[in-house]
This record gives C-alpha cells, structure tokens and sequence, in this order.
C-alpha cells in the first residue's frame, strides 16, 4: 500500500481508517488541512498531518 504525501487537487484518495467512505477526490489543499469529496461520506476535512491518505486504485480499467 502507498502513501500519498504530495497532494494535488483533484486528485483521488482513499482514507485507510474509512474503507466505507469509498473513493474520495482532493478538493482543496491548505497545507496540512485537505477537504476531500468522499462518494459516500460527503466533504471531509482531512489533517494531513495524522491521516495518510491513500492514492486511489482503478479498478474498473
């Protein structure tokens, strides 16, 4: 499992301790505060500096 450090808008994470919350899209990103869109869970604001969140697998591709 990889760990996303560098975070970018847009780009799609999930959260290791929330499998329920499903795929999430990074919204914004203001230093160690990430709000990120979870399909399931709705807008979440993640501190980066406790979380570690997971880069997203395709797995319909």
């Amino acid at each position: 499992m990889s760990i996303l450090l560098d975070y970018a808008l847009g780009d799609f994470v999930t959260h290791p301790e929330k499998p329920d919350w499903g795929v999430g899209q990074i919204q914004s990103v203001e230093g160690a505060r990430i709000t990120v869109n979870f399909e399931h869970a709705g807008k979440q604001l993640i501190n980066a500096k406790i979380i570690l969140l997971v880069p997203a697998t395709n797995e319909t591709e």
